[in-house]
């Protein structure tokens, strides 16, 4: 059983690679839908559907740049 806030069992995952994704994208552009290209690649439907989202709005599958805060030290003073 788990607890509303119980995050023991939930694990991240690491980014998909840029060959995979465009693999992705290649079986979209063959014609292959949703569910056909999550099962042949072994990957969730979610993500497939983020990646092929991602693809038509900005026309690119590499990872773009995400929000957050700005580091407070630059890359320069923070090797000194």
């Amino acid at each position: 059983m788990f607890c509303k806030g119980d995050k023991t069992n939930i694990m991240k995952t690491k980014e998909l690679t840029k060959q995979v994704r465009d693999k992705v994208v290649e079986k979209y552009e063959a014609g292959l839908g949703y569910k056909k290209i999550s099962r042949a690649l072994n990957i969730s439907l979610s993500t497939i559907k983020s990646i092929i989202r991602k693809w038509k709005e900005y026309g690119t599958t590499a990872n773009l740049p995400r929000g957050g805060r700005p580091p407070k030290l630059k890359s320069r003073t923070r090797r000194k």
